[in-house]
């Protein structure tokens, strides 16, 4: 069992950057993957970024070259630095850990706008 609480999000307008943050309640050494989604009004929910407990990183097409998803074992948390960022990137954005079964916390608002 684990319990995630995303933290982080906001408004911002375009062009701008945030740093979510995603603090686990035990230790996500040996969790096989963690991930970011995202799911905007009417749409499903979406990966956008990944990265396995081996440091494997993959991404949503829309948001390579300008999201970076890290990890940090020692602190029990994962990050997802997002840049150059896109109104159509608004969205609740949850954080997801994979180990046997998914895990999810309970999402954190970002707005994107002018």
């Amino acid at each position: 069992q684990v319990q995630l609480v995303e933290s982080g999000g906001g408004l911002v307008q375009p062009g701008g950057s945030l740093r979510l943050s995603c603090a686990a309640s035990r230790s996500i050494f040996n969790i096989q993957t963690m991930a970011w989604y995202r799911q905007a009004p009417g749409k499903q929910r979406e990966l956008v970024a990944a990265i396995s407990s081996g440091g494997s990183t993959n991404y949503a097409g829309s948001v390579k070259g300008r999201f970076t998803i890290s990890r940090d074992n020692l602190k029990n948390t994962v990050f997802l630095q997002m840049n150059s960022l896109k109104p159509e990137d608004t969205a609740v954005y949850y954080c997801n850990a994979y180990h046997l079964r998914d895990f999810w916390g309970q999402g954190t608002q970002v707005t994107v706008s002018s």
